[in-house]
């Protein structure tokens, strides 16, 4: 019997389409936002919050699988932007992020519509190297993240799921599932 290459690609997504898709919980973060978190997910608590992501303006909420190494946040920040500016922002952001990180390889950006509402997304593995030392080095710390933002009135929302890049294969759909089941009403 002879395969061709399209009766396995139809073969390889029809037992990709039933898939289990990722569990999520909603949870109600103001009126305006809904958010899906991974099921076994649980939120840090401010002292949490602080210890890992310290910074004068805190995140809205941070929620950490049982192990501590894979993370959603949702950040909310001003802005004198407006949606219509996404076309400029998608480049300003992607700058931004390239100058965080010591390496970035997208895996993809783009606007996109999420639940009646553009968002800007970046899917990305980053690398973070240790250039400064002398002597002994410390290995490069690589994650694979995805980040969405998205503008209402005079705020920026930022989502954010960040997991150890060699766990990739294994979040990369529940990241994808948790970007897309971000509802903000307006």
């Amino acid at each position: 019997m002879k395969f061709t290459f399209a009766s396995l690609l139809l073969l390889f997504f029809g037992l990709t389409a039933f898939a289990p898709k990722p569990k999520l919980t909603t949870v109600k973060l103001a009126s305006s936002l809904s958010v899906g978190v991974p099921v076994g997910f649980a939120p840090l608590p401010d002292d949490g919050i602080a210890v890992k992501y310290p910074s004068p303006r805190k995140p809205l909420a941070v929620f950490s699988n049982p192990s501590g190494r894979v993370d959603f946040s949702v950040a909310v920040r001003p802005t004198t932007f407006e949606s219509f500016d996404y076309g400029v922002l998608i480049k300003i952001y992607k700058s931004s992020i390239q100058r965080l990180y010591t390496k970035v390889d997208f895996i993809k950006e783009d606007i996109r519509t999420v639940n009646g509402r553009d968002l800007i997304y970046f899917e990305f593995v980053s690398t973070v190297a240790d250039s400064k030392r002398t002597g002994s080095q410390l290995a490069p710390i690589k994650r694979y993240q995805t980040v969405q933002y998205a503008i209402e009135g005079t705020q920026l929302y930022v989502f954010t799921f960040v997991a150890p890049a060699d766990e990739q294969a294994q979040w990369q759909p529940t990241a994808q599932a948790v970007m897309g089941a971000i509802v903000m009403k307006k």
